[in-house]
């Protein structure tokens, strides 16, 4: 039986979306579609690196020591669990990151970045600058960043969702 709470909604909330709100929530997704294709299309072209292998692998050295819950990561990354554990064990084959046990919770376990991870990082870290750069900061001013961010931020809060 599904603990699932059905979401009641007002009349006024099954109105169809205004022109603005269909333009914003549109372009919303049209933008993050095309930036993202041509992100990963490039990251796998020049570092054979999808460009969710290189977000992984991006928290994972953000995070101390090179190492971090495999639970904390997939939050991070906006992965389930097991999209996550799937990816993890591709990196793992490729010799990027490693698991490594948890001595305080024999439970968890943490992905932790290789040598050969820290160096594919690295090299990508160049074209993903350069392709954010040019086809997302590009297209706005440091003040319209800011308002991007504050935005961002309303929706989907740094410290989770």
């Amino acid at each position: 039986m599904s603990t699932a709470t059905a979401v009641k909604i007002s009349p006024s909330e099954q109105e169809a979306l205004s022109e603005g709100e269909l333009r914003a929530w549109r372009g919303l997704l049209r933008a993050y579609g095309c930036l993202a294709k041509r992100l990963d299309t490039e990251l796998e072209q020049a570092h054979r690196l999808p460009m969710s292998s290189y977000e992984v692998l991006h928290h994972v050295q953000e995070a101390s020591g090179g190492r971090m819950r495999m639970c904390d990561l997939a939050e991070q990354a906006q992965l389930s669990r097991s999209g996550l554990t799937r990816l993890v064990d591709r990196l793992e084959r490729e010799g990027l990151l490693e698991r490594c046990s948890c001595t305080h919770d024999a439970r968890g376990s943490y992905a932790c970045m290789t040598t050969s991870g820290a160096r594919r990082l690295e090299e990508a870290r160049v074209t993903h600058l350069a392709v954010v750069r040019e086809h997302f900061f590009s297209h706005f001013s440091e003040l319209e960043l800011g308002a991007l961010a504050d935005m961002w931020e309303r929706i989907a809060p740094c410290n989770g969702c």
